[in-house]
């Protein structure tokens, strides 16, 4: 208990550093996603090709082995980068991927007589796609993104092979330093699980308030 309570402000530091590149990486990820949906689902035969290869590439390859190669591959090319960004890259790419596929299936989740009906009214496909298809298929998959948000807060631990000062790296520095690793790592280990506690009750309810909309209009 004394190694905690004296280590205890650089946990802390290592807790806000994990949320910090969490939060961003999942904003970006956000963007990177939908942007990759719209290519796989676009009349643009290249825009599709390009989206699926970085969907191969990025889902077919370890995140470790992307953390690595943009850390320590993407200086011999001209672009050094701190291990905070080279990690906030890597890991928006890598669930940007993922986030894409869900996208993708929650826009074909909506019928085709939604967008036949827009076009009706005299809606473009980018009007259409904006006021009506995409506010519902976000809606449906509400719950999936959640779960890649968890996902995300366990994969920032990662980032502490490229040194980022997350809640993991810092922990195995003051293991290493102090041989207390049975507190340490448990503590670590607590305080993933209270990060990702509310999360996993927002998708619960998120779940739960789907499946009860679904019975109701059944």
């Amino acid at each position: 208990m004394t190694t905690i309570l004296e280590y205890w402000p650089l946990f802390v530091k290592g807790t806000l550093v994990t949320l910090e590149l969490t939060f961003f990486s999942l904003i970006v990820s956000l963007m990177i996603g939908l942007f990759t949906a719209f290519a796989r689902i676009s009349r643009n035969a290249m825009l599709q090709k390009l989206a699926s290869v970085y969907i191969s590439i990025i889902r077919g390859t370890p995140l470790l082995v992307q953390l690595m190669y943009i850390y320590f591959i993407f200086p011999e090319f001209g672009l050094d980068l701190s291990p905070f960004w080279a990690a906030l890259i890597g890991l928006s790419l890598y669930e940007g991927a993922y986030l894409a596929e869900i996208y993708r299936a929650g826009i074909k989740s909506i019928g085709a007589g939604q967008l036949e009906a827009a076009y009706a009214i005299g809606m473009n496909y980018s009007t259409a796609m904006r006021r009506i298809i995409l506010p519902q298929a976000i809606k449906n998959v509400l719950p999936a993104i959640g779960n890649t948000a968890i996902l995300l807060l366990k994969n920032s631990s990662l980032a502490g092979v490229i040194t980022v000062n997350e809640l993991m790296h810092t922990g195995e520095n003051i293991a290493v330093s102090t041989f207390r690793n049975v507190e340490i790592f448990t503590l670590i280990a607590v305080i993933y699980w209270l990060l990702h506690y509310p999360l996993a009750r927002f998708v619960s309810y998120l779940e739960k308030r789907m499946s009860n909309d679904s019975s109701k209009r059944n």
